[in-house]
């Protein structure tokens, strides 16, 4: 296996692991591993293997279509214009990092590793998300630093669907969280069992709407719980006759915010806290590589059409543009510090909805970060060292004008690698400019589901 694509163990410690892990499945009784990764926007893509091919599988990789990774939302030609059809066509193996096998708590007799992506020579593969993640907090780590971080999500449980006419109504289940709380329980508990720990859920503002909070991870495993609660979720949901979504409408909106904050490369202290219970110059750096990186920032954290309408709800007309906001204990702003001790010392980027990629919202958000402290960025503030808002810095409400952004960007490019960079807004203009023509008014909330 690649030192890239098996996550962290080495290479004299795999084949101990793997024997392990074939211990675990003869005793739990497991008959089949799910052999799983994110592809482009977040969504779980797998394969499903017999237990007896484990060791096999976790050797030597499992093929896919690269085209299951690497795909729009409704494509004829899945292809984008940059990568041949020669390659694009042809197949990945899927490496699995062996820390994240887990049984599944909701699926009889069947177990999930989460896996990266690498070409059929062993090399990784550029476009995928968790390896650019990965390769972002080594960057990190080689500054002497650690990132600490969680994620919070609103989501949509809805009662099973109903066609009226030609539309589909789905029924919100408003009281679900009183009336079905043993579902609640049931994924809690299931969650906690994958190593996904929900620190609190909730009901929010809208119909059948939740919002979830996990406790705060060192390194990939913050975007591993987010990405195993993702598709966890909707599968329970689906076996209790319910449908969970992240999907962001017109109708409404689901948020997702990513908290975070930089430590000591041991982990043992928040380098976000001064003594004084402000955020720290390092913190007011990094603060300041989120605000001057934003427009691009924005397209992975809101990386929809119909998720960015949100951003533009507090721009005064035209709605063009509007700019970036800091500020502390204040949930209005883009990027709120909140202060909780030396150990709750943190930043959260609330630019973003729950439709976006996790392991891309960690990735931006470091190579934002890593630029303000190399480049000793900054952010005002007064005589008495208090943040206030003065610079203005423009985040484009249009996903295209984004996408220019982004594209003109070149320590974001550089960071995540200008392959993706490319890759990706190649293919959100192929969702922008197919938008219209697709007549399937569900076509999106499908896919979320």
């Amino acid at each position: 296996p690649n030192a890239d694509t098996h996550g962290p163990y080495s290479f004299s410690n795999y084949t101990s692991a793997i024997e392990h892990i074939k211990q675990k499945i003869t005793r739990e009784e497991i008959g089949f591993v799910r052999f799983e990764a994110t592809d482009l926007h977040g969504v779980s893509r797998s394969k499903m293997v017999p237990a007896r091919y484990f060791q096999e599988k976790a050797m030597h990789g499992i093929a896919i279509p690269r085209n299951y990774l690497e795909l729009t939302l409704s494509p004829k030609d899945n292809e984008v214009d940059h990568i041949n059809a020669a390659n694009f066509n042809s197949d990945v193996l899927l490496m699995p990092d062996l820390s994240t096998f887990r049984a599944l708590p909701w699926a009889s007799q069947t177990a999930r590793v989460i896996c990266d992506s690498c070409s059929v020579t062993g090399n990784p593969l550029r476009t995928s998300p968790r390896l650019v993640a990965k390769q972002l907090l080594r960057s990190l780590h080689n500054l002497g630093f650690s990132l600490q971080s969680s994620f919070t999500y609103e989501c949509c449980v809805f009662g099973a669907p109903e066609k009226i006419n030609p539309k589909m109504f789905f029924f919100p289940g408003a009281t679900l969280m009183s009336n079905d709380l043993s579902f609640f329980q049931q994924l809690i508990n299931s969650m906690y069992f994958m190593g996904t720990d929900v620190e609190s859920f909730a009901s929010a503002n809208g119909p059948g709407q939740m919002e979830i909070s996990f406790q705060p991870e060192f390194g990939i495993c913050a975007a591993d719980s987010a990405f195993t609660f993702r598709t966890g979720i909707k599968e329970l949901a689906r076996k209790q006759g319910y449908i969970a979504s992240f999907f962001t409408d017109d109708g409404f909106y689901n948020s997702g915010i990513f908290s975070h904050s930089v430590w000591d490369a041991s982990g043992r202290r928040n380098l976000f806290f001064s003594a004084g219970g402000e955020l720290s110059e390092i913190g007011k750096k990094w603060l300041a590589g989120l605000v001057h990186h934003s427009a691009a920032l924005s397209c992975f954290m809101a990386p929809g059409v119909s998720c960015r309408r949100r951003l533009a709800k507090a721009a005064k007309e035209p709605k063009h543009t509007i700019y970036a906001t800091w500020g502390c204990n204040d949930n209005s702003c883009n990027f709120n510090i909140k202060s909780h001790g030396s150990r709750g010392m943190h930043i959260e980027n609330r630019l973003g909805s729950a439709m976006a990629n996790p392991y891309l919202v960690l990735a931006v958000t470091l190579a934002a970060g890593i630029d303000g402290i190399k480049q000793n960025l900054s952010v005002d503030a007064d005589h008495t060292g208090n943040l206030i808002q003065q610079k203005k810095v423009v985040i484009p409400v249009k996903l295209e004008d984004a996408l220019t952004a982004l594209d003109e960007d070149d320590i974001i490019k550089g960071a995540l690698g200008d392959t993706f960079v490319q890759y990706f807004i190649a293919m959100k203009k192929y969702e922008i400019e197919t938008e219209e023509l697709d007549t399937e008014r569900n076509k999106c909330l499908e896919y979320f589901i």
